[in-house]
């Protein structure tokens, strides 16, 4: 059965954007600093970005992470991970016509357990990796959380949208893995039930 993992770029001082998100600036004024180690990667940064686009078998995000990137055709005729299902959680479902992908995204409005139910699914033996703060919350908060791994970038923020803002009780984690490159260090940890 699919774990459920979420993994995500954050800065030493625990935010994953910087301040004013919008459209055009998805990761806030001065937050593209978080995914250096995606974009001039070290080897041991490709390494690991290699492994995680691999098994990857389904997406779970929030309806804030699709409209951002979305909006502008950020991701053509794919999502952030190509023709990867992704299962997006909503109140409200856009216009069908306005989906770019309609093969790749699916709209729950069922909950956080409907969608991981379904993410894991589609993502057969493969991992369903959930895609931002909000979506990562709710499912640590559910219990449904397997790992998480963090991308930490060596930058204080200062502020912006943290990845843990309430997480809804104390959790515990054993940590099972740690990658260290110039841009970033790489940390996996298991949730303890």
């Amino acid at each position: 059965m699919s774990k459920v993992i979420a993994g995500i770029s954050m800065s030493l001082d625990g935010f994953v954007t910087g301040p004013d998100v919008t459209r055009e600036h998805q990761l806030g004024e001065g937050g593209e600093v978080l995914h250096q180690w995606l974009h001039e990667p070290h080897p041991r940064d490709t390494e690991l970005l290699a492994g995680m686009r691999d098994g990857a078998g389904s997406i779970l995000m929030g309806r804030l992470s699709y409209d951002l990137a979305e909006g502008d055709g950020g991701w053509g005729d794919g999502g952030p991970a190509g023709q990867v299902p992704c299962f997006v959680l909503t109140h409200k479902p856009p216009a069908p016509e306005t989906v770019r992908a309609p093969s790749v995204f699916t709209f729950v409005t069922g909950g956080i357990h409907s969608a991981v139910e379904q993410a894991k699914a589609a993502a057969g033996d493969k991992v369903t990796a959930v895609h931002g703060a909000s979506a990562a919350q709710q499912c640590l908060t559910a219990g449904l959380l397997d790992e998480i791994q963090i991308h930490l970038a060596p930058v204080l923020l200062g502020s912006g949208t943290r990845l843990f803002e309430q997480p809804g009780g104390r959790f515990q984690l054993e940590r099972v893995q740690v990658v260290d490159s110039p841009n970033a260090t790489h940390l996996r940890f298991r949730v303890i039930r």
